[in-house]
């Protein structure tokens, strides 16, 4: 074992608007059985990185729910395993995390009592897949102090992610943290490599000068005096931050290559197994390009959707390029377009959703069972 892994899954995030009240993005369900958190934890995992740390706070309880065994990931042994930290009152300390340094700081125990050299951090909403092994052999050998993993950017991602310079060697000559317009045209996935004891003294360093952002107060601080260099990937690598992003990234799971690349290839991603019958398909149901999870049972029409496990599609529905999370009923002669449904929803019959321009949270609390 060379590394140990933080996972940041803390963050409290507006742009997921209403998808957020009630868990944390990393717990956001995605590709019909999935967490948004597996990515990151089967990477760990089918990277031989044994000991990992999950630091979370906001709305944590979907995803201490789905952490309860750490056996799914593998994570089940003597030496290392899985740790969830959330913020716990100290003597010293009655905060919350006041930012992913912070979240660190926090724990920083952790980090000393271990004695693998180096550390891998990674967000808890990225879904991609690889091997951080190739990442820390790049690190040692350009003899870099953090390695940056770093993407091409599509147009539309300037403002949700930090934009890289790198001159020829790849080392990182700029940095700015979501920028509104850049020049650049690189960005971070926020997933970095640096030694155990490096960060650890950068971090306390933060703490004794009253800063709590890893990226602002290290990266950027940093990026003049610190060999920083940039990892360049090309594979498939998607952020859910934002209610746009986070229904693409369901909708790129009807395209053949992303699933196989995702569930075919190995190595997999790991997820916490339910015990659910498959999907029934009643008579008089017509399915074209969609994913439906197990437990389902369809009687109506769907379409370019994602339906989670569990759902339920009344006679004459009509779903179509939606989002249907967990658990939710979908009473008869309901029309869906464009929406993400929220989890355990009770859509009443006769009901019509659409999302004109924009992608439509739907969110309903009627009584299920109504005599």
């Amino acid at each position: 074992m060379r590394a140990i892994g933080i996972i940041l899954a803390g963050g409290n995030n507006n742009r997921m608007r209403e998808l957020s009240n009630k868990r944390a993005i990393a717990a956001m369900p995605i590709g019909g059985s999935y967490r948004s958190i597996d990515f990151a934890l089967s990477n760990m995992s089918n990277s031989h990185i044994q000991k990992v740390a999950v630091l979370t706070q906001y709305n944590s309880r979907s995803l201490n729910e789905h952490l309860s065994s750490s056996k799914w990931w593998d994570f089940g042994r003597k030496q290392g395993g899985l740790y969830v930290f959330t913020p716990t009152v100290t003597p010293d300390n009655g905060f919350w995390y006041q930012g992913t340094a912070d979240a660190i700081y926090q724990n920083l125990s952790w980090l000393k009592n271990s004695h693998e050299p180096y550390v891998v951090i990674a967000s808890g909403d990225g879904i991609y897949k690889m091997d951080y092994n190739k990442v820390l052999e790049y690190h040692i050998a350009k003899r870099a102090d953090i390695t940056v993993v770093c993407k091409d950017a599509n147009d539309s991602d300037v403002e949700r992610f930090g934009m890289i310079r790198m001159n020829e060697d790849c080392r990182i000559e700029d940095f700015e943290e979501k920028p509104m317009v850049s020049s650049y045209h690189t960005i971070s996935t926020g997933i970095y490599v640096l030694r155990r004891r490096q960060l650890i003294e950068l971090i306390e360093k933060c703490a004794q000068e009253n800063r709590h952002d890893f990226v602002k107060d290290i990266l950027i601080r940093y990026k003049n005096l610190k060999r920083i260099y940039g990892y360049k990937i090309n594979s498939y690598w998607s952020n859910i931050s934002t209610v746009e992003s986070y229904y693409q990234t369901n909708m790129d799971f009807l395209k053949p290559e992303v699933r196989d690349y995702f569930f075919r290839q190995e190595p997999g991603i790991k997820t916490k197994i339910d015990d659910l019958p498959p999907a029934k398909y009643n008579p008089g149901a017509v399915v074209k390009n969609s994913l439906v999870a197990s437990g389902c049972i369809i009687n109506g029409t769907v379409e370019n959707s994602v339906l989670f496990k569990k759902v339920f599609v009344g006679n004459n529905c009509v779903i179509k390029n939606s989002v249907i999370l967990n658990d939710v009923y979908l009473g008869d002669n309901t029309h869906i377009e464009n929406c993400i449904v929220e989890s355990r929803d009770t859509i009443r019959a006769n009901s019509y959703h659409c999302g004109e321009g924009e992608i439509k949270i739907v969110v309903e609390q009627n009584e299920r069972y109504v005599l």
